[in-house]
């Protein structure tokens, strides 16, 4: 029992830290719509907008964005196509669920190993940006913690499909 009593610790620890990179993956992106808001205010009042305002947006939303993966994959938040499963009984959407979180456990893998490269090379070339010269390498480091944290968001999604017969999160309608 103990054993189990930690594991249910650390799923509800993970869980926790999920989401609250995806609520600093929001704040991160509501620093850039007022980014964006400034820089539109300049050019309409003064005539010159934020110096780099571009620059902000694209490394801003690049990490908003995989910071919001983790949370999706554990909320069951990702595009399905429900229509196909309609008809399906428990057991045939347990074992598609599994499927479905093992699937994006492998390619969760496969994009930290990718993403894990990409950082060396650009912290080994030094690129920067072009107006603030902002490092790039650095912007890898959040998302480098946003695909280990969707490998965690997998890893739980998966064991929690075969906890029940039922998925795990119950579709949205839009």
């Amino acid at each position: 029992m103990p054993g189990k009593l930690i594991a249910v610790r650390l799923e509800m620890l993970a869980r926790r830290l999920i989401e609250y990179w995806a609520l600093a993956g929001g704040a991160l992106l509501l620093g850039v719509v007022a980014v964006n808001a400034l820089s539109l205010a300049g050019l309409i009042l003064a005539g010159r907008p934020f110096p780099g305002d571009f620059e902000i947006v694209e490394v801003g939303v690049a990490v908003a964005i995989f910071a919001f993966l983790p949370y999706c994959q554990l909320t069951g938040a990702n595009v399905t196509a429900d229509i196909f499963t309609a008809g399906a009984g428990p057991r045939l959407l347990t074992v598609l669920s599994a499927l479905a979180s093992a699937v994006a456990m492998a390619f969760a893998v496969f994009l930290l190993v990718q993403m894990y490269e990409g950082f060396l090379d650009f912290r080994l070339y030094e690129e920067t940006t072009a107006i603030y010269q902002f490092p790039i390498w650095v912007a890898y480091l959040p998302i480098l913690v946003s695909i280990a944290l969707l490998i965690v968001a997998t890893v739980i999604t998966f064991i929690e499909a075969f906890r029940s017969e039922a998925p795990h999160a119950e579709p949205t309608d839009l």
